[in-house]
């Protein structure tokens, strides 16, 4: 993944966590770096498992998406 790639759209999916039943629909964002955004402020909110799948159709983990997003701000 390069800089660029989080000026390229991407979806972001947030499952709950804690459910039975759980299902989740996927939600587009105009840039990755909106994405990573709102899935971080998921994990802040409820301790949610959110996946991102990016334009260049790579799909980010919610343990890449807690690791890249917690110990430094998107810029």
């Amino acid at each position: 993944m390069t800089p660029a790639d989080l000026d390229k759209t991407a979806e972001l999916t947030v499952w709950p966590s804690r459910s039975l039943g759980r299902s989740a629909k996927g939600r587009p964002f105009a840039t990755l770096r909106e994405a990573l955004a709102a899935a971080a402020q998921a994990i802040e909110a409820d301790n949610a498992e959110p996946w991102i799948i990016t334009e260049e159709g790579d799909v980010l983990s919610p343990r890449w998406i807690r690791a890249n997003t917690q110990s430094r701000a998107l810029q």
